[in-house]
């Protein structure tokens, strides 16, 4: 998921960009609200960390401007405390509030927090190249896989495997099936290859791979992701 950070302090912006890069995110850069409003149009943005005062355009004109567009979670940074600007912030658009200085753990949440709201409650279930299944979400456009708000990361076959299931939710795959529309050839004994990936793709996505919740195995049949 790519996650857009907006500030005009160098070292804060590269500092979050950090911490969310070791939790597997895509970091876009912006020092002020143009930059960030430029950003939004020339990319696929998930959710967005906007520091309030910054030249040329603070965050809240920005957020008031990016909010006419689209909805995503929004997270406002800000040296000030006083409930006003919160208050104000959350007004205009914003989805959370957090002041610097800032223990980056708690952004971390925050942001995980945002982006499993906006998955579950169906912030992209409108586009048609977006399967779900409870919290397993696929975005086929940027070929990224969330789980419960976290990014996985899948090899291609296994991603084939796992979008294959998940856009035919509830609908059992022989492993046949799965082979032959996977791998684009006729299915000669493909048993432990297909049985290989299925297993690795449950070892990324479930929190218990002895109790499934997403990729379920139908026992003489085949395999099928459950609709949840």
């Amino acid at each position: 998921m790519n996650i857009l950070v907006c500030d005009d302090d160098k070292a804060i912006v590269d500092a979050i960009g950090i911490y969310l890069e070791n939790e597997g995110y895509q970091i876009l850069k912006a020092f002020n609200g143009e930059e960030a409003i430029q950003l939004m149009e020339e990319n696929e943005v998930h959710l967005i960390i906007m520091d309030i005062m910054m030249p040329k355009m603070d965050g809240i004109t920005a957020t008031m401007k990016i909010r006419e567009a689209i909805k995503i979670p929004l997270i406002m940074l800000s040296a000030k405390s006083e409930d006003y600007d919160k208050i104000l912030g959350l007004n205009i658009g914003a989805d959370d509030y957090i002041t610097k200085p800032f223990n980056p753990l708690e952004l971390i949440a925050r942001v995980k927090s945002q982006l499993r709201r906006y998955t579950t409650l169906g912030g992209l279930e409108s586009k048609s190249n977006v399967y779900q299944s409870g919290g397993l979400v696929i975005d086929d456009e940027s070929k990224t896989i969330a789980v419960d708000g976290e990014e996985v990361h899948l090899t291609p076959v296994q991603y084939k495997i796992l979008k294959l299931l998940t856009a035919n939710a509830g609908r059992v795959f022989s492993i046949e099936e799965i082979y032959e529309k996977v791998w684009n050839e006729t299915a000669f004994s493909p048993e432990n290859t297909v049985a290989v990936h299925i297993r690795k793709i449950r070892e990324k996505i479930e929190i218990n791979p002895k109790e499934p919740r997403y990729l379920k195995v139908v026992w003489g049949v085949g395999y099928k992701v459950e609709k949840l």
